[in-house]
């Protein structure tokens, strides 16, 4: 603990034995701070953060990086880096916010001179926000074309197609009677998704925008219409919508993986899937890309999950919801993989190529092979209808993560200002980000979406959640965060837990911030290069997002008094009304820093409440003995 606690300063004031026990009863909510908002149900938060983590990324890139890294060798980095790097850092975010009811911004009261990170993290979640809604606009897209008896990037001889494009059908014929030369051919799939919906010819570069694709933009404004009618009251809303976008998705892809096993030749594709190549364990590189995934896929640094659990009562256990999710998450991954890997053997025996010439990663999969191999099958607008339902579903509850971050944000710093109007808010951010949008939308706009996902979660982020983790650690007192935790489950975190916290998830988070600088590589989009002032102002923002460190430091050291080394200091301690939302959740030094706050001891308030002791009042009581006999330790 670098700087002490001033809270030993405070003097408590006379408690009111005459105040009113609360009337609320005993049910889930009451724990909560009413005019913030809650879950409705505990589920609610669980299904929140499955469908959080479980994205368009556990589909598209997942797979990619396993058969490219090892196959089912890829495995054992990843479940080593999940266990290093991803549960602790799942756990920290979750204790933050259920410990204190407060949103990414207003959490830093934890250590004031470092809320340059909240801002950092609002800063990078919309720029992600804003792309990753442009992505569900073309799954919308697409969606809706998948509406019709003949898929219409099944043929060649639309108005879009040149004449490079070639269709399976032809292939497979010219397999049977003259060999065909596909390669420099261009499947209908492709041409459909880069010259029909992009439009992409229209544009020389990302600095040449052209017009916007009106079908486009109206799927956008679709997109944000769905996300905030879905957060529009907040958790109690989103917290209803996620049963069904959170589970549905688990049924579509068991019906992809059932139908995708059944075809002729998965079985090649998975072999080419999960073959292990122990060797690729010897690279770095297999192991970078392995803490890369987990760290991407489980949303980590976003703000959303500590929003998420800033809703929930203060002794619910994230503990057991921490391994359910990350672990339900890294299971998702794995069966995706089954699910894409056997229509992609499927796809390689019909086109009579290796496997590894129809495997992409990303936008490619999901709107060109995936697509393609769609075409293949009967029924096929019917599997392609389900094949974009579910990844609609995949990212929309992501999205309303992230829209949920940012208004949470905002509201914890005004609240007397705009928790009143929270829905009138919700609409103004909407509105704001798809009007930034719009560019995304014209024939340029992949150029601009490739800039936004390559630059704005990039370094940044990594550096946001190294700052949280060594503040938390070693600023704000690795014993007291612990004492914090025991508070709020009942016991405290063991040895695997401080080990990471302290040393081995920053240690790794450090390694992968250095590799992505070392191993930079200029953005690219197929055969087009970024030109040197789009990379910049990729960089830029970045950049930007770690310069909001700094620059809430210069604020905070202002707002305080005395030499500078003493403003420092006074700016890194907790805010004094830092800690449990509610007043019968304050123990130890927490009691009576809340303003107005009339009882010295939570527990009257408890034992008035509940007409006896539970096990958290008997945690409380042990807390407080601790600190007492440490105060004494510190005295002598």
């Amino acid at each position: 603990l670098l700087f002490p606690m001033p809270w030993s300063l405070t003097q408590p004031v006379t408690p009111d034995l005459l105040v009113s026990p609360s009337s609320q009863d005993g049910d889930l909510g009451s724990e909560c701070p009413e005019d913030r908002g809650n879950w409705t149900g505990r589920l609610d938060f669980l299904l929140s953060c499955i469908g959080y983590c479980v994205g368009l990324g556990n589909v598209w890139r997942f797979p990619y990086r396993a058969y490219t890294n090892g196959g089912g060798a890829f495995l054992v980095p990843y479940f080593i880096m999940l266990a290093i790097c991803g549960i602790p850092i799942f756990f920290m975010e979750l204790s933050l916010g259920q410990f204190s009811s407060l949103g990414p911004l207003a959490v830093w009261k934890i250590s004031p001179l470092f809320k340059g990170v909240g801002m950092g993290t609002i800063l990078i979640v919309s720029l992600v926000a804003i792309y990753y809604n442009m992505i569900i606009a073309y799954v919308l897209f697409y969606l809706f074309a998948s509406l019709t008896s003949d898929l219409p990037w099944q043929h060649c001889g639309n108005w879009w197609n040149t004449d490079l494009c070639l269709d399976h059908h032809v292939i497979k014929a010219g397999n049977n009677t003259l060999p065909v030369n596909i390669s420099n051919t261009v499947s209908p799939s492709e041409e459909y998704w880069s010259r029909y919906v992009l439009h992409i010819q229209g544009s020389s570069g990302i600095g040449d925008p052209g017009r916007i694709r009106w079908n486009l933009c109206l799927c956008l404004l679709l997109s944000w219409t769905i996300v905030y009618l879905c957060i529009l009251k907040g958790v109690k809303s989103s917290g209803k919508v996620v049963y069904f976008t959170a589970t549905f998705p688990y049924l579509i892809l068991v019906m992809l993986l059932i139908r995708g096993v059944t075809l002729e030749g998965a079985w090649k594709g998975i072999q080419f899937y999960l073959t292990p190549q122990f060797d690729h364990l010897l690279s770095s590189k297999v192991w970078i890309e392995a803490a890369l995934q987990i760290f991407y896929s489980l949303g980590v640094g976003f703000g959303g999950l500590l929003t998420f659990a800033s809703y929930n009562t203060f002794h619910q256990n994230i503990y057991r919801d921490t391994f359910i999710v990350t672990l339900g998450n890294a299971i998702t991954s794995i069966l995706a993989g089954f699910a894409i890997f056997s229509v992609l053997g499927y796809m390689s025996q019909e086109l009579g190529v290796p496997v590894n010439q129809v495997a992409k990663a990303g936008p490619g999969l999901a709107f060109v092979v995936y697509p393609q191999a769609m075409t293949m099958l009967p029924l096929s607008p019917f599997w392609s209808f389900l094949f974009f339902f579910m990844l609609l579903t995949l990212g929309l509850d992501s999205q309303f993560a992230f829209m949920e971050t940012i208004v949470t944000a905002v509201t914890d710093e005004f609240p007397y200002y705009l928790r009143p109007k929270k829905a009138s808010f919700s609409a103004v951010i909407c509105i704001a980000l798809f009007l930034m949008g719009l560019i995304l939308t014209t024939e340029g706009g992949m150029y601009w979406l490739v800039l936004l996902d390559d630059y704005s979660a990039g370094f940044g982020l990594m550096v946001v959640v190294i700052t949280t983790c060594l503040v938390v650690t070693r600023v704000y007192g690795m014993k007291r965060f612990c004492r914090d935790i025991h508070m709020m489950l009942g016991f405290k975190p063991g040895p695997y837990f401080r080990a990471c916290w302290m040393v081995l998830s920053p240690a790794t988070m450090m390694a992968l911030l250095v590799y992505n600088i070392v191993k930079y590589q200029p953005s690219e989009y197929g055969n087009y290069r970024f030109p040197t002032w789009a990379e910049v102002l990729g960089i830029l923002m970045g950049v930007l997002s770690c310069l909001m460190i700094p620059m809430g430091m210069v604020v905070a050291v202002l707002q305080e008094e005395g030499t500078l080394w003493e403003r420092v200091q006074q700016a890194s301690r907790p805010a004094m009304d830092w800690g449990p939302s509610l007043e019968e959740n304050r123990t130890g030094v927490y009691v009576a820093s809340l303003a107005g706050s009339q009882s010295p001891k939570p527990l009257m308030v408890h034992m008035r409440k509940y007409g006896g002791i539970t096990s958290y009042e008997n945690t409380a009581i042990e807390v407080d003995r601790e600190m007492e006999e440490e105060d004494d330790e510190e005295s002598m």
